[in-house]
């Protein structure tokens, strides 16, 4: 494969982030009863304490609108001062119309016009939504992005499934980001997106599109509408792939490891969060795990791990931030930082 031209710097800045969680939160304990295993088993397997799962009244056009809102507070702006609004969600609530619509909605800009779209790279989809929304700030399409990622797994998960059901959380995130200016040293040094078909089915919910129809039978839809995973072969995929990957990203970015004051990756699960700390060897403090009181979050869990690094100081003004991840498909996905 010829080699990818290094990208150049999008001079994006980030103006706030905010959250929402659910308000329900379910212990492992939970589950360490329904299996009959000793207290404490689901923790040490999934490496997730606790995390939150929407009611029916928090769907996910309205918790991403909550998340927006604290953003929006943080940084001291108001609706007006949103120019365009995507949604980087991993499962969208409805088919159609799209997420970011719903949400857009949801805040009450309904009759504004103000533009709304959906990218979808699953737990990847804040990456992608990022660079978008720095190629559109650095054309100078829009003064102001909002990105919201508002995810509710639990919603697809088969109840039974040790390997599944505990390991996912609901939440959402928004990220508020502009067009540096010329005296602001933000900027988005690189990103990197690699897809590998071969291993769609890896990670996968085969309904609720066109490929498999409620009357080709009740049944067997209902069956595939639950969230399937093969995690030990996707584990190994990913785990292959990733030095090469974060090599040609770092080297794109023209930084290397020692230069990241942080790195935020995707909580994907706690075997892959020990796994990303053992091969790039790093201190605790630097990598921002959030898995056990959140799970998995899907396109949320990266831009949620990212907010608390915002939140604890771990990653300030000039420092600079790795973010990486997996997701289905297969893909893997990472960008560098200068906040």
């Amino acid at each position: 494969m010829a080699a990818v031209p290094s990208s150049a710097a999008l001079p994006l800045r980030i103006v706030s982030s905010g959250a929402w969680l659910p308000r329900r939160r379910i212990a492992s304990t939970v589950f360490d009863q329904r299996w009959n295993k000793p207290a404490g088993w689901v923790e040490r397997h999934s490496g997730v304490a606790s995390r939150a799962h929407a009611d029916a009244d928090e769907r996910a056009s309205w918790m991403g609108a909550q998340a927006a809102r604290d953003a929006l507070q943080r940084a001291g702006l108001g609706l007006g001062d949103i120019d365009c609004i995507i949604s980087a969600c991993g499962v969208m609530e409805q088919a159609i119309p799209c997420q970011a619509v719903l949400i857009q909605r949801a805040l009450g800009l309904g009759d504004s016009g103000v533009p709304s779209f959906d990218v979808n790279a699953t737990c990847l989809g804040f990456v992608v939504a990022l660079e978008m929304a720095g190629s559109l700030l650095a054309l100078q399409r829009y003064r102001r992005v909002l990105i919201v990622c508002s995810d509710i797994p639990s919603a697809g998960l088969d109840p039974d499934d040790p390997l599944t059901a505990p390991l996912f959380g609901d939440g959402a995130v928004a990220v508020l980001v502009e067009r540096a200016s010329d005296d602001q040293a933000s900027a988005l040094l690189a990103t990197r997106l690699r897809s590998y078909g071969d291993g769609a089915a890896l990670c996968q919910v085969p309904t609720c599109g066109t490929g498999m129809r409620l009357h080709d039978g009740p049944e067997a839809y209902r069956a595939a509408h639950y969230f399937q995973m093969q995690g030990r072969a996707l584990y190994r995929e990913a785990a292959r792939r990733l030095p090469g990957f974060l090599q040609d990203l770092l080297a794109s970015a023209g930084i290397d490891l020692q230069g990241c004051d942080v790195i935020v990756p995707h909580q994907a699960s706690g075997q892959a969060l020990d796994h990303l700390q053992r091969v790039l060897g790093l201190p605790p403090q630097r990598l921002v795990r959030i898995l056990a009181e959140h799970g998995n979050q899907l396109a949320a869990s990266l831009p949620m791990a990212l907010h608390q690094a915002l939140l604890d100081g771990r990653l300030v003004r000039g420092g600079h931030a790795l973010l990486i991840g997996t997701g289905a498909g297969l893909a893997l996905g990472g960008a560098v930082l200068r906040y």
